[in-house]
């Protein structure tokens, strides 16, 4: 039986006063509110555990639902929203599709909602931040020749109308200058065919040091790679980069260009070609007369020695060990692994790449000797990981820059 049509919450209170202070039996008090019996129980025992909060009406909505999500499922949400941070609930639901196939499929609504209380949803934009965590910044010393290689581009100047862009190559530990090139263009092309040309003369380095600039490194690239440093790595060159804004981490290779700026930018007419000359003169003396006090006043010529790693040539193809599979990227950078496409970097393109499988659904990604990459399959993401990472069967390969064949 229903209450009479007045305030509800009024006649409420009203009937729990009257069973409070009067000493009608609670059977007569019903009778008098127009309400059964079961009514006036429900709202004496609602009054007695919650006070006069206790009179209102809940709400009717259920406290349970046959399709809420479970645990498991907002946890795997989660994971493929930190995987993939820039996609929106309804690829998700895709993806969660066809990673779990056999699980009842989250709603796009329910979806948002788990981002949202997650505090995964964005609710602004904001500038997007370069990834240079990524980038291999570790400042590698060097105990002997050949080491560490350092390489930058110096400030530039004009004379007589020209141009001049100093490209300079110099081996960390003993000073020696490999290259100081007046380059026509700052380009990938134009720094690769000169390393080239060194590493034919002199062997390779165990590790180039250069800042983050153009065309060393990329701020939207996996692990910051370029055309360039991938074709290093892929040759057993590390590269190793400054962090931005620091040059006193190559503070060597920045006194060198201090010197060239005091003793001859600005003050040779002629142009480029006239430039050239005497900068090469400058670097011949540089290397077999100047004394360097860190070199206990020898020259670096006395203390340099060329490289036992020899430049491989163009056609070199890495052979990776047994159970690895390969994969070259195609021209936009993807790879394809079990029918599906994934992107890693156009800095790979052309080069054949080792596929070693961890488990069931991920596999790690090597670009010749180093490990660039983890790929889960089942979240569809691609890590970037640590180059330096050391195989347990393999504790030398960085030192011995053997191959893995």
């Amino acid at each position: 039986m229903p209450w009479k049509e007045t305030c509800v919450i009024d006649q409420r209170k009203a009937f729990i006063e009257d069973i409070l202070y009067s000493h009608e039996p609670i059977k007569m008090l019903c009778n008098k509110y127009g309400i059964s019996e079961k009514t006036g129980h429900k709202w004496k025992n609602r009054f007695m555990e919650c006070g006069i909060a206790g009179l209102s009406d809940e709400s009717k909505a259920p406290k349970g639902s046959p399709t809420q999500l479970g645990e498991d499922a907002v946890i795997r949400l989660i994971q493929l929203r930190q995987a993939h941070p820039a996609w929106g609930p309804k690829k998700l639901a895709m993806l969660y599709a066809k990673a779990y196939p056999e699980e009842r499929q989250p709603s796009i609504s329910s979806i948002h909602r788990v981002l949202d209380k997650a505090g995964l949803v964005k609710r602004r934009r904001v500038r997007k931040a370069g990834n240079g965590a990524e980038l291999m910044r570790r400042v590698i010393p060097a105990d002997a020749p050949n080491d560490v290689w350092t390489a930058d581009y110096k400030g530039w100047w004009y004379s007589s109308g020209e141009k001049c862009l100093p490209f300079t190559l110099r081996d960390l530990f003993s000073k020696n200058i490999f290259d100081v090139c007046l380059m026509e263009k700052a380009t990938v092309d134009a720094v690769k065919e000169l390393l080239k040309a060194r590493f034919l003369e002199f062997g390779m380095p165990l590790v180039l040091r250069t800042d983050n600039g153009v065309p060393f490194a990329s701020t939207n690239s996996l692990l910051g790679l370029t055309k360039l440093s991938a074709w290093l790595m892929y040759h057993g060159v590390i590269p190793d980069r400054t962090d931005p804004g620091t040059p006193t981490q190559n503070g060597s290779h920045e006194r060198m260009h201090r010197d060239i700026r005091c003793e001859i930018q600005g003050k040779i007419p002629g142009g480029v070609r006239a430039n050239q000359a005497v900068i090469d003169f400058w670097v011949e003396e540089y290397n077999t007369v100047r004394p360097h006090e860190a070199l206990g006043m020898k020259t670096p010529s006395e203390v340099y020695v060329t490289s036992t790693r020899a430049y491989q040539g163009d056609d070199f193809e890495w052979e990776y060990p047994f159970g690895f599979e390969t994969r070259v990227p195609n021209n936009r950078g993807w790879i394809r692994i079990k029918k599906t496409r994934y992107f890693l970097s156009e800095a790979l393109i052309g080069m054949t790449l080792g596929i070693e499988q961890q488990d069931k659904d991920e596999y790690r990604i090597w670009l010749g000797e180093f490990p660039i990459a983890i790929l889960d399959t089942r979240l569809a993401s691609t890590r970037p990981t640590d180059i330096l990472e050391r195989r347990k069967d393999r504790p030398a390969i960085y030192a011995s820059g053997l191959p893995m064949s």
